[in-house]
């Protein structure tokens, strides 16, 4: 699930591309709070987080964030817009894209969408 708040002096659909930059796939309803939506994949956000050379950091980010069944993590909404992955803290001035992700294995799926490194190499397990 993705949500993001919209504020009166921001474009809704400026946001919403900024959220379809980095889940592709996303299907995103508007409400008075801002964008909530859907996405199957995290196909382009593991690939985003390869290129940007931030497994590291993004393993780290959803650890953190994993509960028993799922993941919360929360990225910065305007480097979203140019189409780069930004972690940030849940509360922010302008607000930040809240991606929660339900998955019975919640670590299978860190492993896979940010695996393990050593010297900045994937580690295949």
């Amino acid at each position: 699930m993705i949500s993001c708040p919209v504020y009166p002096s921001e474009d809704p659909d400026k946001v919403s591309a900024a959220i379809l930059r980095i889940f592709p796939d996303a299907v995103l309803e508007a409400s008075e709070k801002g964008l909530h939506g859907t996405c199957e994949s995290l196909g382009e956000f593991s690939r985003m987080i390869r290129r940007q050379k931030i497994l590291d950091t993004a393993r780290s980010v959803l650890l953190r964030g994993t509960s028993s069944d799922r993941i919360v993590f929360y990225l910065n909404k305007q480097v979203a817009t140019v189409g780069k992955v930004s972690f940030t803290e849940e509360r922010t001035i302008l607000g930040s894209i809240r991606v929660t992700v339900e998955n019975p294995e919640p670590s299978v799926l860190v492993d896979s969408v940010a695996p393990f490194t050593v010297d900045g190499q994937e580690v295949r397990i």
